[in-house]
């Protein structure tokens, strides 16, 4: 049986981005099929470097490049951005994430590019977006949370704004990066016109606090950190069972009755002070001393029992491998392992349909791509060894240019002399 094919197969994606958000929304787009080519610089994406490592790989650097091909460009030469002109020329997107005006002055902006290619749409992923008083300012996922408002409503009401468990300002920047190259992908169908997306990740995690955006929009307050409780709700958040803690979401009279009946303590169903959701929350101090004195005498697992028996939404506190290697997980085969020589044993969240960062019909260049990128010294310390390369390299760059991106044969085999020489 022929496999299905994937909604993306046939779109071709240049993609100049590092470290997270922009690796994770083309990464999403190349598990749909997509044909994403990573390009890097000479010294390579910074994640390649950051651990956990094995077998000399960064499993960050792995995972956020999932499912693409690999080549080493130094936008700084003539002949690189020559060549990136020519392989935009055949592509359908280009992602940069670039600091806003970085692109332009290398000439591979979107001006430039869509002057060789109209259809063309390119997305650009920064910190704070390509106009605005802060465009110019770098970015991490903690700068974003700091400014965007999550850290100010993360934490104990009396202790410091806390930095959330996870680069969510990263990811959800990603994720909408992807969905608008999918959004401007269609619009291109229609109107045969490209589109320059523009993504900050300031913007996009402002967008992800919905539910604090429209109570400031009709109150006028900000949210306030309430700890591990729900700002409006009650009783909804993390309580304290005999040998540790589970979460607990209570939104209507129907379920607080119902966890009333579970504890055994139907008074709480009359008590006045808990009749609706905003006295509950009002009330939200004795509400927890009562539902932890009753869970306090129970472990965690029989809370969980009981609560979920009456139809009251309740749950263990898992970590990441509690989670992963769950019944729930294992049933849906959230983890798959992937046949990867260089990452034996390895498993991700989705399948891959390529092995990550593999340049097509290529092989040493791979080889020689994907070693750290110190193997330009290292040859360079063999002359005969570097000449044998060069020519192998070079017998095959027109096999490269069809194979990648159905261009003609440009200056690949003058790039890397160039590349190599300045490694002697």
């Amino acid at each position: 049986m022929t496999p299905a094919a994937l909604p993306l197969e046939g779109i071709r994606i240049l993609d100049f981005t590092r470290v997270l958000a922009g690796p994770l929304s083309t990464a999403l787009l190349a598990d749909l099929g997509a044909e994403v080519i990573k390009i890097e610089p000479p010294q390579g994406d910074d994640y390649r470097a950051i651990g956990p490592m094995q077998n000399g790989e960064s499993a960050l650097f792995t995972v956020m490049n999932r499912n693409k091909k690999s080549m080493v460009l130094d936008l700084k030469s003539p002949e690189a951005v020559a060549l990136v002109h020519a392989m935009a020329a055949q592509a359908d997107v280009v992602v940069e994430n670039f600091r806003p005006g970085v692109a332009e002055r290398l000439g591979i902006g979107a001006a430039a590019l869509q002057g060789l290619n109209p259809k063309l749409v390119v997305v650009s992923v920064s910190g704070f977006g390509q106009t605005g008083p802060l465009a110019h300012r770098p970015a991490y996922d903690i700068i974003v949370q700091a400014m965007s408002g999550l850290m100010e409503a993360t934490g104990e009401p009396e202790g410091a704004p806390t930095l959330v468990g996870e680069a969510v300002s990263d990811v959800v920047a990603g994720l909408f990066a992807s969905w608008a190259t999918l959004a401007a992908l269609l619009q291109v169908q229609r109107t045969g016109q490209g589109q320059h997306v523009d993504v900050a990740m300031f913007d996009t995690t402002l967008s992800f606090l919905a539910t604090s955006m429209a109570r400031y929009l009709f109150t006028g307050q900000p949210a306030r950190r309430v700890g591990n409780r729900h700002p409006l709700s009650a009783p909804f958040g993390v309580y304290r069972a005999q040998d540790g803690h589970f979460a607990l979401a209570v939104l209507n009279k129907k379920l607080f009755d119902a966890l009333a009946g579970a504890m055994a303590q139907p008074e709480l169903a009359s008590d006045p002070r808990f009749a609706t959701d905003e006295t509950r929350s009002e009330a939200e101090p004795a509400l927890r001393q009562a539902i932890e004195a009753w869970a306090g005498t129970l472990p965690v697992a029989q809370v969980v029992a009981l609560l979920d028996g009456a139809g009251v939404p309740a749950a263990p506190i898992w970590n990441i491998a509690q989670a992963l290697e769950s019944p729930q997980a294992v049933a849906r085969e959230l983890l798959r392992p992937v046949h990867d020589e260089r990452l034996p044993g390895l498993r991700l969240m989705l399948k891959m349909m390529r092995r990550p960062a593999q340049a097509a019909g290529l092989d040493a260049l791979q080889q020689f791509l994907e070693a750290g990128f110190d193997t330009f010294a290292a040859l360079a310390r063999h002359p005969q060894g570097v000449a044998q390369f060069l020519e192998r390299i070079e017998t095959r760059e027109a096999a490269l240019m069809r194979d990648l991106f159905d261009a003609p044969a440009v200056t690949c085999g003058t790039q890397l002399r160039q590349l190599l020489g300045q490694a002697r």
